[in-house]
């Protein structure tokens, strides 16, 4: 890269005497010769200007016997208004005048110096010593160190509180604070060492034709080198440049890695590089020439015409500050050439991060990918016309030292785009395009994103407090994402974001990154439906479509798809994967965030897996927390085959939190299939009501472990002559037990069923009315073996009561309870009749009105004896195996008398030794409970014989007097004596601090 970023001008020519150094002042020149005058010279063209001009200068005057000695070199100090000259010695002479104002005669031999402004301090090297002199502020100069080096001083320059000095073989750090020595590296073999001081406050030494970077101690900074064509004699820094003088030409090289050759300016015979306020002088043998810097924006424009992009960004840094947006404007479009340069020669990402670093709209960088179909919006340019990228060249170039505005009057050959160009279209939807585009649109995303979603929730904010009402119009608004509403086609930022999004979501999946399509489509996007739906289904990415219908609330769609690819998976049975994929629980996962927000939703989608995923699907109406009446209500209109299902999970998770209204549904929808099972078992005549099939036992179970449902309803739709078990379980919830027992003894013939249910009512006396025994139940199956005919009898009546039958069926009723089959009929006995047999009937069928009172509680009564069979063999097995639950004194009223008592012996026998066992620990606990007694006595009296000494010494244990004639009081213990007086007191106090506190309480 070589641009002209200095145009070297010639000030002056044909010096008399030779020249040795050379300086400026303002806008004069000053000539330090060979004969020790000093010449001083100003523009041919007057002016009022303080720098050096693009002019001739001509001689103003001569300073004769300026220096003994050839002058070696001079600096102009502008901060003291100082000329310093190195000659003989080191000489200050006052400016403009040129009055002496010091010599530092002890700089007599000197060969390098070097001036800190900041603090003016002066060293320099003289032989084998360095000297510091410090400037007092008047005209003298106080010498403050000296300190010996190893070797001759080549070059010397302060760093910070040290000086680096470039000695023969070696550059070292001296500590001006106690001399000590620093060694950093070897110096070059072939140049003499130089050390030059950048505006950092960091060094640049020389080692050859090699610069390297050294902080103030030494350290080195970085690993790249600054390369010179050859060894330099001096080297000037006039930011962002390096200027070096090499035997034959000067080099300007940039200051920034790595470091490229700028500008060379050929001249013969240089001898100085000076650096001055606004140029880089540059002596030679009898002629001044000057490198005047080009202005930064003609730079720019040359170097951004060649295509040296980076060089070109470097400079606009440079720009001064009031030029900020002059100089945005400037880099954003040189980053957009940049970018386009990239991006025609294959390098896509970095043309990328140059299309972020120009801010250019994203619409300008999806123009050059023709197959991504994005909106139709007013924000994207027509395909034909190219965004200008130009800037503010113009402004830029302006005054730029007659550099013409190359990049506006060119267009580069890599700006052209030729639309029917196949080959070209191929080449910017390749993979590695499609790659940068992705990562490009992605880092811009978050940024865009952000805009539109607060764009939108300030909307929203506006629409709550009523200040946009009727602002947009309805014909321009489109469907949002994820519940954000409608959407102003004006809304600048959400339309970017739809591109944005849209531009992506194609991208990744030509790249086939469709999970990568999905997890965008998951979050907060804003992609364009009808497009995003075309090429989804196109590339049947049904994933990612289900996602794009689910970010905009789309439900019914995403569900009919899945619905569809579920069907089509099993269809077809040799895709493996889509089945896999699309299996009918995918329509469960998404209905569970609905149940919340649309059940009614969820209740029409999950009937179409239902059938296949009834476990799944019930969970799902379980676990969403929709109301179970509105689940019953639709699956009974719906898919009444599963309702008894869903309510059999519902009593499973949570009985309590079940209505009692499902549980009688879930009971009736039990008894409809086992009253259908009993049709269409009789009508093949193979019912048999002692079979269990699951059905019944699914029935009885939960008959009687479910509490909220109608017994009355139930009973009414039983069978005359059939479900008796179940019959029997009901009237046990209308607490009817009586009948309850007559249809186990009677109808179903099972005296083992029957003690069972007699347990369960012992067992659970929650149901008893209070103060009622429990035992009276076994007294009531006692009187039904004792008088089945009439307990037969008894039953149809109150079976008719209770309306479990029509009026009509009464005398088929009776007829088949008394011509039932009574067990142990062949050893009937005369019993006693029970008392008051019409009086118990009546209570019986009062008692039936009302499902909460139990037939238990009528009082037994002894039986008289008449015409009946008697139960006798189940009578005994009952007396025998609940004989501590039963009492005794009322069974044996109810048995008839001639029972032998040998066969109540089983019954008698644990009864009475049972008995005896009570008397005997009862007699036991009465001894004990006197004896203790007794003894409560003897330790009372024992108390009360407590004697208690009272001398002339004794003492109050209140007042600490003695106790005198006085009347005492004796603590408990028979010890502690005190006056009855203080006793009193000290109780009245007591009593006072315990009222005082529960009133602060």
């Amino acid at each position: 890269m070589v641009h002209n970023a200095y145009d070297s001008f010639q000030l002056l020519t044909n010096c008399p005497a030779r020249i040795d150094a050379v300086e400026s002042y303002n806008s004069k020149l000053f000539a330090g010769c060979y004969d020790g005058s000093l010449r001083i010279y100003s523009p041919q063209s007057p002016s009022s200007s303080s720098e050096l001009r693009q002019d001739s200068y001509v001689l103003e005057t001569t300073v004769s016997g300026f220096s003994k000695k050839p002058i070696v070199a001079m600096k102009v100090l502008a901060s003291r208004e100082l000329l310093l000259s190195l000659s003989e010695s080191i000489a200050f002479h006052k400016l403009p005048n040129l009055e002496t104002v010091a010599v530092i005669t002890k700089a007599k031999g000197a060969n390098a110096y070097s001036w800190d402004d900041r603090r003016g301090f002066l060293c320099f090297s003289r032989q084998k010593r360095v000297c510091i002199f410090k400037h007092d502020g008047g005209g003298g100069f106080v010498e403050v160190r000296d300190f010996g080096v190893p070797d001759t001083v080549k070059s010397i320059s302060w760093c910070g509180e040290n000086i680096c000095l470039g000695i023969r073989k070696e550059y070292v750090i001296l500590n001006t604070a106690n001399g000590t020595l620093s060694e950093v590296f070897p110096s070059g073999r072939v140049a003499p060492p130089l050390v030059t001081s950048l505006p950092s406050g960091e060094l640049l030494l020389g080692k050859d034709n090699i610069g390297v970077f050294v902080d103030q101690n030494g350290k080195l900074l970085q690993t790249e080198r600054l390369c010179w064509s050859e060894a330099p004699t001096a080297i000037v820094i006039q930011n962002p440049y390096a200027i070096a003088l090499l035997p034959r030409r000067v080099e300007v090289r940039l200051l920034r890695s790595p470091y490229p050759l700028i500008q060379t300016v050929v001249l013969q015979n240089i001898r100085h590089l000076v650096k001055s306020n606004n140029a880089v002088i540059v002596g030679l043998d009898s002629s001044v020439h000057a490198l005047f810097p080009v202005s930064i924006g003609a730079q720019i424009v040359q170097l951004t015409a060649s295509g040296n992009f980076e060089e070109a960004l470097a400079l606009c840094k440079l720009l001064p500050p009031e030029e900020s947006s002059i100089r945005a404007a400037k880099e954003s479009s040189i980053h957009t050439r940049f970018a386009h340069y990239l991006f025609e020669n294959g390098s896509y990402e970095e043309a990328m991060e140059h299309f972020l670093a120009s801010q250019v709209d994203i619409t300008h960088v999806l123009s050059m990918y023709p197959s991504i179909i994005l909106p139709k919006t007013t924000m994207i340019p027509p395909p034909d016309k190219m965004v200008d990228i130009s800037g503010d060249e113009t402004s830029l170039s302006r005054g730029s030292s007659g550099f013409s505005d190359d990049m506006e009057t060119s267009s580069p050959r890599y700006f052209m785009e030729s639309e029917g160009n196949a080959a070209l279209e191929s080449k910017k939807m390749s993979h590695n395009t499609l790659m940068a585009l992705i990562k490009y649109l992605q880092k811009k995303r978050p940024g865009i994103i952000e805009k539109a979603t607060s764009e939108g929730t300030e909307e929203v904010i506006s629409d709550a407090v009523g200040k946009t009402y009727g602002a947009y119009d309805s014909s321009k608004t489109k469907k949002s994402n994820k519940g954000r509403g409608t959407i102003s086609l004006n809304s600048g930022a959400r339309e970017m974001a739809a591109i944005l999004d849209t531009a992506l979501l194609q991208a990744l999946l030509h790249t086939g990154q469709s999970g990568a399509a999905v997890e965008l489509l998951k979050g907060v996007n804003y992609c364009d439906v009808k497009i995003c739906e075309e090429i989804l289904m196109k590339s049947k990415s049904y994933s990612a479509l289900l996602e794009l219908f689910k970010s905009n609330s789309m439900h019914h769609e995403a569900l009919k798809l899945l619905n569809q690819l579920s069907e089509e998976s099993k269809s077809n049975q040799s895709q493996t994967e889509m089945k896999q994929i699309f299996s009918p629980e995918l329509i469960i996962e998404y209905l569970k965030p609905l149940c919340r927000t649309d059940p009614m939703l969820v209740l029409e989608y999950s009937m179409l897996v239902l059938e296949s995923c009834p476990t799944q699907t019930i969970d799902l109406f379980l676990s969403g927390n929709i109301s179970a009446d509105l689940v019953n209500s639709y699956l009974k209109q719906h898919a009444p085959y599963m309702q008894g299902r869903y309510l059999e999970l519902m009593m499973a998770m949570n009985e309590t939190a079940v209505s009692g209204n499902l549980q009688n549904e879930m009971v009736q929808i039990y008894l409809s299939e086992v009253l259908d099972l009993h049709a269409a078992l009789s009508a093949q005549q193979k019912w048999d009501d002692k079979d269990h099939p699951p059905e019944r036992k699914k029935l009885l179970s939960a008959l009687e472990n479910i509490s909220g449902y109608n017994p009355q309803t139930l009973l009414k739709r039983l069978p005359r002559d059939a479900l008796y078990e179940e019959r029997a379980v009901i009237l046990g919830k209308m607490n009817q037990h009586e009948l309850a027992l007559s249809i186990y003894v009677h109808k179903l013939n099972a005296p083992d069923l029957a003690l069972a249910y007699c347990d369960r009512i012992y067992e659970s006396v929650s149901f008893l009315p209070s103060g009622k025994p429990a035992s009276n139940i076994y007294l009531t199956l006692l009187q039904i073996y004792l008088n089945p005919k009439k307990s037969a009898k008894d039953f149809a009546k109150r079976i008719v009561a209770l309306g479990s039958f029509e009026s009509s069926d009464t005398t088929k009723m009776m007829e088949s309870v008394l011509s039932s089959k009574v067990k142990g009929g062949s050893r009937s006995k005369k019993v006693v009749a029970i008392e008051g047999a019409e009086d118990m009937l009546r209570a019986g069928l009062s008692s039936s009105t009302d499902s909460g009172r139990s037939d238990v509680d009528a009082e037994v009564e002894p039986m008289e004896e008449g015409n009946s069979t008697v139960m006798i063999s189940e009578v005994l097995d009952l007396l025998s195996q609940r004989w501590e639950r039963i009492n005794g004194a009322q069974a044996l009223k109810l048995l008839p008398r001639e029972t032998k008592l040998q066969n109540l012996l089983p019954f008698l026998a644990p009864l009475l030794r049972n008995s005896s066992e009570a008397h005997r620990n009862y007699s036991v606990i009465k001894s004990l409970r006197q004896s203790e007694n007794l003894q409560v006595k003897e330790e009372l009296y024992k108390h009360r014989k407590g004697v208690v000494q009272v001398t002339s010494d004794s003492m109050c244990s209140l007042c600490n007097k003695k106790i005198g004639a006085s009347v005492f009081a004796v603590y408990p213990n028979g010890k502690t004596l005190v006056h009855f007086v203080c006793f009193k007191d000290s109780q009245g106090m007591k009593a006072v601090s315990k009222t005082s506190h529960g009133r602060r309480r």
